[in-house]
């Protein structure tokens, strides 16, 4: 294959596909970097203002983390809160034979071609 047959629109295309697929990437990194310091940040902020209302002394800032532990205790609590709000099923599936009536339009007698073979 001969790379200079190719045009020059297919070459724009190409290019700008990789690009847009790159921009995309660092997006989602630049994304996936910040989610957790601004949760962190607001987390802190609550904790704070909940300390001063409270005119407790000020926490330092190496107790405010959240351990994975603890995430993964508030989520399961979580979905537990949240599949307890459901109705109650009778895990019973009932099948009913639905009666089709007759028809040629789905018959496979009518599907295959009637050519007259010579005998």
């Amino acid at each position: 294959m001969n790379l200079l047959i190719v045009d020059s629109m297919t070459w724009t295309i190409t290019v700008l596909g990789w690009f847009i697929v790159f921009v995309a990437l660092v997006f989602l990194i630049g994304v996936f970097l910040t989610v957790p310091k601004i949760l962190s940040w607001g987390t802190r902020r609550a904790l704070r203002k909940k300390n001063r209302m409270a005119k407790k002394e000020v926490i330092v800032d190496d107790e405010l983390v959240i351990t994975g532990e603890t995430n993964a205790a508030i989520a399961m609590a979580l979905h537990l809160f949240f599949n307890e709000q459901h109705d109650e099923e009778s895990n019973v599936i009932t099948i009913k034979e639905v009666k089709k009536r007759y028809s040629p339009w789905s018959s496979k007698v009518y599907s295959f071609n009637n050519v007259n073979f010579p005998r």
